[in-house]
């Protein structure tokens, strides 16, 4: 099939994957089609492709999972091509042959690779008989308790459980005694079954201190099938990757080319079409084992575009009409070092619980060569609870390694993110951390630096209290009375006869409260940036009011400071003793206690399901469950009381 054929192509996603497919789409001249649920309506890649289907819905399981829903959107959008992204259906078979079936080219792998590959189990098996190292484990079709316990205790704690249908960390649950298994299990398959439509799990040898290195392959329908490189991803949190970069450091160009070789053997094994990824675990000796191999194209695929010069969406969109490839292995180029980081909206100090609620402020860097940003979101738009909570990816590319860490340090000190809790902040510190800048890199980095990387809130200063106060004072002052607005009592200005102006000023900003007696001082502040003076130093901070929330960027972080009317303050913080609260918007998918029922410190009683993931509301004292204020299949928002629980007598 010739690529004339090819016009219209159907985008299976949302967010910043399916922004970037579209963009690459446009630039060979295709009509883009997207979908999206009812939470999506005016999601950012709505508003940037040419056609646009409303899928119904608000779960991934009523819409972007729905493969009925998408081939009719694709005959409704007029298009001959379906591309799946990442997540969601992009490894289902059943999707790649009903896509087939309905005449359409499926932008991926066919069904049957995805068979062989998309399972982890099967992967396993597969490459166990062709005699690639694999890490101890079981991944057989038995999925009872029993048999998890069994595998467990024959390969020894810790171990790790795995979904079989998908990655992204969903599922995966790090099991350190026999005790857990039961609870870890069940959640791992609720959420399994929640992202992929297959409960299915395996289990495996946690090995510590290991890194994660994968391969980027790439086949055409006529045989061939090339490596374009290597990357490493071994900096996570939650078995998901945060930092990706490529080439892997360190690597001895042995070590290179036999993964690059055996990852090639994989795919040609299964007979492997268009883009995929074979990943390995490396230990400190230089031994790998393979994990999976993902049938799709990864999050992390622009590190490998930067250091290649290749467009992957292009070649996917190329190699499915037909296309032989364009380079050989001796061709594949490899210029530079490139490092991706992950910006989530997740609230690091409080165990990276997703973070939900409208974008108040969103302001990307400004771009200067070597850099690039992949985004799915403007401000203003929503940050919901059913999908990943991915914003953007930030991607710098440099001579050598140093050069790139360096350029994606300046990004995130330029990007500015209001109304939601980001994961910026925990980025610039891994970014600018020693070790890293030293590559000492395993997927232990986090928690061995945990101290520096999640320091928790501290005391915000005088300076910055005074810096806040500034802004708040030069901004529209509020108006009091409409009946004279000439009258220097209409609005609050401080005035005092006789005496230099002064205001009271009542703030706020995380969890933190400051009152204040401003006078002028010298500083200037002009809607968007702040200029404080001290003792001849004229110091700069962007400082952007929406309505009465301040976003002040300040050594590195954005605070978001409130005005507070004491008394209003006061009066609305008589709520329900000793309860606890949703920590986000979500969906309730086990209540775990009844009225009546006594708990211990750290007792599970519900568990909340949001952006794919399930978290768990702890008692935080003994004491005897008084009331339940929720019920599973119940959505809730964030800061509803759920349970209320009185506090056991001394």
């Amino acid at each position: 099939m010739s690529t004339s054929t090819l016009t219209t192509l159907l985008v299976a996603n949302r967010g910043e994957i399916a922004c970037r497919i579209m963009r690459t789409a446009k630039k060979m001249g295709l009509t883009t089609v997207a979908v999206h649920s009812a939470a999506d309506h005016d999601a950012r890649h709505t508003r940037e492709a040419d056609i646009c289907v409303d899928l119904g819905g608000n779960k991934a399981a009523d819409s972007y999972l729905r493969i009925d829903k998408l081939i009719e959107a694709a005959r409704a959008g007029g298009a001959q091509a379906i591309h799946p992204g990442y997540g969601f259906l992009s490894e289902n078979a059943d999707f790649a042959r009903a896509i087939e079936a309905a005449g359409l080219i499926f932008l991926g792998p066919p069904a049957s690779a995805i068979d062989a590959m998309g399972s982890k189990a099967a992967a396993k098996a597969l490459m166990e008989d062709a005699g690639v190292p694999l890490v101890p484990g079981y991944h057989g079709q038995a999925q009872d308790l029993d048999t998890f316990l069994a595998a467990a205790q024959r390969i020894g704690y810790p171990v790790l459980l795995k979904a079989t249908a998908g990655g992204g960390g969903k599922g995966m649950k790090v099991v350190e005694r026999a005790e857990d298994m039961a609870q870890a299990l069940a959640s791992g398959q609720r959420e399994a079954q929640a992202s992929f439509g297959d409960s299915r799990m395996l289990v495996e040898k946690y090995l510590l201190k290991p890194r994660h290195v994968e391969i980027q392959i790439f086949a055409d329908q006529q045989g061939r099938c090339i490596y374009l490189h290597d990357r490493d991803c071994s900096i996570q949190r939650r078995h998901q990757k945060v930092v990706e970069e490529a080439p892997a450091p360190g690597l001895s160009a042995e070590l290179r080319r036999t993964m690059g070789e055996a990852a090639v053997r994989a795919a040609q094994t299964i007979g492997y079409v268009g883009a995929g990824t074979v990943e390995f675990l490396l230990d400190a000796r230089g031994e790998f084992f393979f994990m999976e191999m993902n049938t799709r194209l990864q999050v992390e695929h622009p590190v490998t575009e930067l250091i290649t010069g290749v467009d992957l969406v292009e070649w996917q969109i190329r190699i499915a009409q037909g296309e032989a490839l364009p380079l050989s292995q001796e061709d594949v180029p490899c210029n530079g070092h490139a490092i991706e980081v992950r910006l989530y909206a997740e609230d690091p100090d409080h165990d990276f619980l997703p973070s939900t609620g409208t974008l108040e402020l969103y302001r990307e860097c400004s771009l200067q060569p070597g850099e690039r940003i992949d985004s799915g979101v403007h401000e203003g738009d929503r940050v919901s609870p059913f999908y990943d909570p991915m914003l953007a990816k930030l991607i710098a590319w440099g001579d050598d390694r140093e050069q790139a860490r360096l350029r994606l340090l300046r990004m995130l000190n330029e990007c500015l993110v209001g109304g939601v809790k980001t994961n910026l902040p925990f980025l610039r510190r891994i970014v600018g951390h020693p070790a890293f800048a030293a590559t000492e890199l395993d997927t232990d980095f986090i928690p061995r630096y945990q101290a520096h990387l999640l320091p928790g809130p501290t005391e915000l200063s005088a300076d910055f209290w005074q810096a806040a106060a500034q802004a708040f004072s030069q901004s529209a002052t509020t108006r009091v009375r409409e009946d004279d607005v000439h009258s220097p009592w209409a609005t609050h200005t401080g005035l005092r006869l006789g005496l230099p102006a002064e205001i009271d000023l009542h703030l706020s900003c995380n969890d933190q409260h400051q009152t204040l007696k401003l006078r002028n001082s010298p500083s200037f502040w002009n809607g968007e940036e702040l200029q404080v003076i001290t003792h001849g130093v004229t110091r700069r901070h962007q400082a952007i009011r929406r309505g009465n929330t301040l976003f002040l960027h300040w050594q590195g972080e954005v605070h978001a400071v409130k005005r507070l009317d004491p008394i209003a303050e006061a009066a609305s913080s008589h709520g329900p003793q000793g309860g606890l609260t949703a920590p986000m918007n979500g969906s309730i998918v086990r209540v775990l206690v009844a009225v009546g029922e006594p708990v211990e410190v750290g007792t599970q009683l519900v568990v909340l399901e949001a952006m794919k993931m399930e978290h768990s509301i702890r008692a935080a004292h003994a004491g005897t469950v008084t009331a339940l204020h929720c019920a599973e299949g119940e959505m809730v928002s964030e800061g509803t009381v759920l349970v209320e629980l009185e506090a056991a007598c001394e």
